[in-house]
């Protein structure tokens, strides 16, 4: 809804998304909302976004994710 920053699709076809920078000088579409980490199956037919949930105890109100990267071990 408010456009993704960064994006990295695992080789099993999962995509993780950040979504929700916000940075001094550039302009947010939702300004009063905290960044969020999206997963997307590109394996299904018809793959959606879902929001994942983010652990108590993280501070969601100056969550402002700039890029994404995975490790796999």
């Amino acid at each position: 809804e408010t456009g993704s920053e960064d994006i990295d699709i695992l080789p099993n076809g999962l995509a993780f998304i950040s979504s929700g920078l916000k940075y001094p000088g550039l302009k947010s579409l939702a300004p009063d909302k905290p960044g969020e980490i999206f997963l997307m199956d590109l394996n299904e037919d018809n793959p959606r976004a879902v929001e994942l949930r983010i652990s108590r105890g993280f501070d969601l109100a100056s969550f402002s994710p700039h890029g994404i990267s995975t490790y796999i071990d």
